[in-house]
C-alpha cells in the first residue's frame, strides 16, 4: 500500500503553500533535527499590512551551532506582542472576529521554552482548523543516521516511516539526486507552488507569500477553495 512522505523544518504560523503539503501527504515529519539557521521561516513569518507585508518575529537565543528543537525563546512576552500586531493589523478583515478569541488564546497562553513547541503548537492549531487529517510526527521519533547527505538523509527517513513516495518542494530540485530515489523505490513527487488563485485580500496589492493567517482571516470558511490540496 502507498504512502507519502514529506519531510520538512517547522516554520512559524507557516503560509498556505506549507499547509498543502502536509494535506497532500499521508505522514509530514518535522525535521527539527537539522541545524537553526538565521534568517529563515523557523521563527518568522510574513503579515499583509496597510504598508505591505511585515515581519512578524519571535527571538531566540541563538549560538552556532544548534538544532531547530534545541533552540530557545528569548523574549517570553512575544505572544502577547505578536497578538496586539495582529488584532490591530486584521481587525477589519471580514472573518477576523469568526476566529479571534481561538488564535487569542493561542498566542496569550503561549509559555514554551522552545521554538519547535511553539511552531508545532500553531501548526497543529491551524491543521484543526482546516480539518487536515494528516499524521504529524518528529525526526527525532526515528533512530536515524546524522552524517548522511540530503537525499540520503530523506530516503531513510522515507524507509523508516515506511514511505513509498516522497512529496517535496520544488527549491529541492537543485539539490536532490532523483536518480537515487528511484534505486530506492521511492517515488519522487514536486509541489508545485504556481498559479494559487489570488482571495479577497485586505490593503492591495495582492501578495501570495504571507502567513495563512491572513487567508483564514479575508476568507473563513472559504480558505479551502484558495488552496490546491482540498
Amino acid at each position: 500500500m502507498d504512502k507519502k512522505i514529506a519531510i520538512i523544518q517547522s516554520n512559524y504560523i507557516p503560509w498556505k503553500g506549507y499547509f498543502d503539503i502536509i494535506n497532500k501527504v499521508d505522514e509530514f515529519i518535522l525535521y527539527d533535527d537539522a541545524q537553526y539557521s538565521k534568517g529563515s521561516w523557523r521563527n518568522r513569518n510574513k503579515i499583509k499590512t496597510r504598508n505591505g507585508s511585515s515581519w512578524l518575529t519571535i527571538n531566540i537565543e541563538y549560538k552556532f551551532p544548534q538544532k531547530i528543537k534545541d533552540t530557545k525563546i528569548a523574549d517570553k512576552n512575544w505572544g502577547k506582542k505578536h497578538w496586539l500586531t495582529i488584532k490591530s493589523t486584521y481587525g477589519k478583515a471580514q472573518y477576523f472576529n469568526d476566529y479571534k478569541d481561538f488564535l487569542e488564546k493561542l498566542y496569550l497562553n503561549s509559555n514554551e521554552k522552545y521554538l519547535s513547541e511553539i511552531n508545532y503548537k500553531f501548526i497543529i492549531a491551524i491543521n484543526n482548523l482546516l480539518n487536515i487529517k494528516t499524521n504529524i510526527t518528529w525526526s527525532s521519533d526515528y533512530k536515524f543516521t546524522e552524517n548522511k547527505k540530503a537525499t540520503e538523509k530523506l530516503i531513510e527517513f522515507c524507509q523508516l516511516a515506511g514511505g513509498t513516495e516522497y512529496l517535496s518542494g520544488p527549491s529541492a530540485k537543485n539539490y536532490l539526486d532523483e536518480k537515487l530515489f528511484e534505486q530506492n523505490n521511492i517515488k519522487l513527487l514536486w509541489m508545485d507552488y504556481s498559479a494559487y488563485p489570488e482571495y479577497n485580500q485586505l490593503y492591495p496589492p495582492f501578495i501570495h507569500e504571507v502567513s495563512i493567517l491572513d487567508l483564514i482571516f479575508n476568507e473563513g470558511p472559504n480558505t479551502k477553495n484558495f488552496m490546491k490540496s482540498f
